[in-house]
C-alpha cells in the first residue's frame, strides 16, 4: 500500500510518501519557525496563511523528485491542532484525493507520533517488520511534546491506553515558558539544552513532580513557578553568570520527572519494549536517560529518530497504514478536531 500524506497542525506544512512494501520514499517539508520566532511563538493566522502558501510548492517539489503514483491513500491529520491549520491540510488532501481517486484517510496526530518511532524499524525489513512489531507488543511509550506529556500503552491487538498524563502543564510547555522567563527566543527548548550543555547540575533547586510513587501523573506548573521565583531573587549580573546552571537544572528536573514516572510505571511489569516520541524526544539528555533505563529494565528501546520528533508528515503516513483507529473518511464529511485526544 502507498500513502502519501499530509500534516498541517501548526507550524509545519509537511508531505511524505510511504510504501509498506518498501518504506519512507521521501519527505518535504517547510518550516516556518524563523517566521514565528519574530513574534515569540506561533501566530495561529500566520501558520494557517502559510500553509495555504506551501503545499502547492511542496507538492511540485515531490513530483520532481519521486514517482507519486499509483497511490492507494491519501492521509492526513485531524487533530489536535490549531484549527485553520489543520483545515488547510485537509482540505489539500481532499483536493488530491478527488483528483486521483484515491480513498482519504483521517489520522490523529498524537497517534501518529505514539508509532513513529517503529518507522525505522520498518525500514530495516519491511517485509519482516509485522512479526518483529508483534514480538515488541505489549508496548509503554512517553509521548512528550509542547501540548502533551503522556505515558501510553499499545497492546497486542495495537489499541492505545492511557497510563497517565500530566495535571497541567505538558513538560514542552514547561520548557518554552522557562526559556521565555529566561529571556531566550522561540523555540526555548532548543536555547535551553544548548545553554546547559554549558553549564553544570547541582546549583539551583527545582521540583520533580508529584512525589508518590503510585501516581503516575506528571505536573510541571510548580517547575516554572520555581524558577520564576528564584529569578525574582537575582540580580541581572548573577542571572548571566549563572544562566548556563540554571538551564541545567531546569532541564535536569524535567528529564528526571519523565524519566522517574516511566520508571515508576514500568515497576508493574507486563511490558515488551520501551519507546520515546514527540518533540521533546529531541532532546539530548532525556535520549542518553531513556536508553539508561532501557538497559536497567532490560527491555528494547525504540525512539523517534530525531528527524521524526517534531511534526511531520512521515509518521502521519505510517499511522495511516499501521493504526486500527486510522479509516478511510468520505471526503464530504471530513473535519478537524483541534481536541482530540491519544486515546
Amino acid at each position: 500500500m502507498r500513502y502519501i500524506a499530509f500534516e498541517s497542525s501548526c507550524d509545519e506544512s509537511a508531505l511524505a510518501l510511504f510504501d509498506s512494501r518498501e518504506g519512507l520514499l521521501g519527505e518535504w517539508v517547510h518550516s516556518q519557525i524563523a517566521l514565528h520566532g519574530e513574534y515569540g511563538g506561533v501566530v495561529p493566522d500566520l501558520a494557517s496563511r502559510e500553509h495555504v502558501s506551501n503545499f502547492g510548492p511542496l507538492l511540485q517539489r515531490a513530483r520532481q523528485e519521486v514517482a507519486l503514483e499509483p497511490v492507494d491513500r491519501i492521509a492526513v491529520t485531524v487533530g489536535p491542532g490549531l484549527a485553520g491549520c489543520l483545515a488547510v491540510g485537509i482540505a489539500a488532501a481532499k483536493s488530491l484525493a478527488l483528483a486521483l481517486g484515491a480513498p482519504l484517510i483521517g489520522v490523529n496526530h498524537l497517534r501518529g507520533h505514539a508509532f513513529s518511532p517503529f518507522i525505522a524499524l520498518h525500514a530495516e525489513a519491511p517485509e519482516d517488520f509485522e512479526a518483529r512489531f508483534q514480538a515488541l507488543l505489549p508496548h509503554v511509550g512517553l509521548l512528550v511534546s509542547g501540548g502533551n506529556t503522556v505515558l501510553f500503552l499499545i497492546d497486542r491487538d495495537r489499541r492505545i491506553s492511557l497510563l497517565a498524563q500530566t495535571v497541567d502543564d505538558a513538560a514542552g510547555e514547561a520548557i518554552d515558558k522557562g526559556a521565555k522567563l529566561l529571556g531566550m527566543p522561540y523555540p526555548g527548548g532548543v536555547q535551553i539544552e544548548n545553554a546547559a550543555a554549558n553549564g553544570e547540575t547541582g546549583q539551583f533547586n527545582f521540583p520533580t513532580g508529584i512525589p508518590d510513587r503510585s501516581d503516575f501523573r506528571f505536573s510541571f506548573s510548580g517547575l516554572k513557578t520555581s524558577l520564576r521565583y528564584q529569578l525574582e531573587a537575582m540580580g541581572d549580573a548573577v542571572l548571566a553568570e549563572q544562566l548556563p546552571n540554571i538551564c541545567a537544572d531546569y532541564q535536569a528536573a524535567v528529564v528526571r520527572q519523565l524519566v522517574n514516572k516511566t520508571r515508576h510505571v514500568l515497576e508493574g511489569g507486563g511490558a515488551a519494549s520501551l519507546g520515546l516520541s514527540g518533540g521533546v524526544a529531541n532532546n539530548t539528555l532525556l535520549r542518553e536517560e531513556f536508553a539508561a533505563l532501557s538497559r536497567r529494565k532490560g527491555l528494547p528501546l525504540f525512539m523517534a529518530e530525531r528527524r521524526h520528533t517534531g511534526d511531520n508528515a512521515a509518521m502521519i503516513a505510517f499511522a495511516a497504514w499501521l493504526d486500527p483507529e486510522a479509516t478511510e473518511q468520505s471526503l464530504a464529511t471530513m473535519s478537524f478536531n483541534p481536541a482530540v485526544t491519544l486515546a
